[in-house]
């Protein structure tokens, strides 16, 4: 545990809050990771999210019936190769099946934000998650060297390869997101310059694992949030876990489907379409059986670029609904206001503010 600083050893309280469980020795469920009980999650096989196969003629109405009413589809025929997916599966369960003392090596410090620990939002919650993560942006070598001095070229050769493809597809959707609406990429300035000019957008790569619990009726993986990026794609293990509320009908289960991605509606895309576009409160549940993977791209654009929402979908019908923002900004709000952040940009009550 040599990365870890004087401060987290002279303070065991502190280590207890940014330091995973050692999953591998844990037999009982301990009181800090034990919920309120929650109800048998809805298993409606019938009813769950639109899988959408992009070459199909009527992708586009699907993906914007998909965003308006879920927040959330998945997708098919998405151009990722399946290889690939194995490829960063296997490298993901490659790193949480090391030994914890080994993973502490890369452990995120308290005002970083890439490494091995618990989930950035885990400050906002009294009791802690059954779960682990690592997070990548840019290239992963610092990182992955500490976790392995001398063989870690595999697993940021498969990391970079799959950043760039997920950028792409990411701006792929983007692009059918806006069209869905009418829109065109021209319609929005950073996005055309990003295409165009190969201006620089933010991506972050999330590798979850979410381990065989003891007592999963009790404990929760993640708990219910939405993404603050633009648009996040998820690759999820055969495992399900993943589930999305549903207005009107409550927690839906959302099922691995082999080759298909997840792809749900962040923060920024809600802002930028007027609200139009629904930002998808999910969680994850965890079992008693199989130890969970998913990894998760978050797509973003310029961090100093403001967002606000479209001209075109602004009207009498449809006011301007929230101010002005960067994805910087918006983070210090989250960070701050976690489930209020969207309340706390309204236009309203910036206009209020003004006067």
């Amino acid at each position: 545990m040599n990365s870890i600083s004087e401060s987290f050893r002279n303070n065991p309280l502190l280590l207890n809050h940014i330091i995973p469980l050692d999953f591998n020795n844990v037999l009982k469920l301990p009181d800090s990771h034990a919920w309120t009980l929650f109800p048998d999650p809805l298993n409606d096989d019938d009813d769950s999210i639109p899988l959408i196969d992009l070459a199909q003629p009527h992708a586009l109405s699907l993906i914007r019936q998909a965003c308006e009413i879920w927040g959330m589809f998945q997708v098919t025929n998405h151009g990722i190769p399946i290889t690939l997916l194995h490829q960063i599966e296997r490298q993901t369960q490659r790193l949480f099946a090391l030994p914890a003392n080994q993973k502490l090596l890369a452990l995120r410090s308290p005002d970083g934000f890439t490494g091995y620990g618990l989930a950035r939002i885990s400050n906002f919650f009294s009791k802690q998650m059954w779960y682990e993560g690592f997070t990548v942006m840019g290239y992963p070598e610092q990182h992955a060297s500490q976790l392995w001095p001398n063989d870690h070229t595999i697993f940021c050769d498969v990391i970079e390869e799959y950043q760039r493809e997920m950028k792409e597809l990411a701006e792929k959707l983007i692009g059918l997101l806006l069209e869905s609406l009418g829109l065109t990429p021209e319609d929005v300035n950073w996005f055309r310059n990003i295409h165009h000019h190969h201006h620089h957008h933010q991506d972050v790569l999330q590798l979850n694992s979410y381990p065989v619990c003891p007592d999963p009726g009790r404990a929760m993986g993640l708990p219910p949030h939405t993404d603050s990026s633009l648009l996040t794609v998820l690759h999820q293990s055969n495992a399900t876990g993943l589930q999305v509320l549903r207005d009107g009908i409550g927690w839906v289960p959302v099922h691995p489907v082999d080759g298909a991605l997840v792809v749900n509606v962040g923060d920024l895309m809600h802002i930028i379409t007027n609200g139009r576009f629904k930002s998808a409160l999910h969680r994850a549940l965890v079992n008693n059986t199989r130890h969970r993977m998913s990894i998760a791209y978050f797509y973003g654009p310029p961090r100093d670029v403001k967002i606000s929402p479209l001209m075109k979908l602004i009207d009498f019908d449809h006011p301007n609904m929230y101010r002005p923002v960067t994805w910087k900004e918006y983070l210090d709000v989250k960070a701050t206001h976690f489930d209020k952040a969207l309340e706390f940009i309204k236009y309203d009550a910036f206009m209020a503010k003004q006067f």
